[in-house]
């Protein structure tokens, strides 16, 4: 199973979302291909409810704790309630590191 897989069922599971997106966003980065580091996450769910955006980035590193210390290098983190949610959320940054660099 991917890595991103593995996030999504994780999270899915904890937060029961209605909304769930993970991307692997590795090959944006200067790193060997086919390397599972850097993901994006949008995640839309009732937990986030009365939760400051901290608090949410807090609760997604806590069910993701045995991936941050390992594989995950980099994890954009995209956190909403319903009522918050407009359909989409803001895309990655461009990669200014190692070869990547303009």
């Amino acid at each position: 199973m991917s890595l991103a897989k593995q996030i999504e069922e994780k999270l899915a599971a904890e937060f029961a979302p209605e909304h769930i997106e993970v991307q692997c966003e590795s090959h944006l980065h200067n790193v060997p291909a086919g390397s599972e580091m850097h993901f994006r996450v949008v995640l839309v769910s009732e937990e986030f409810n009365q939760l400051r955006k901290v608090q949410r980035h807090q609760r997604v590193y806590g069910v993701l704790a045995e991936e941050m210390a390992g594989p995950i290098h980099a994890l954009a983190l995209h956190t909403f309630s319903p009522e918050e949610w407009q359909g989409q959320a803001p895309d990655s940054p461009q990669c200014l590191g190692g070869s990547k660099k303009s």
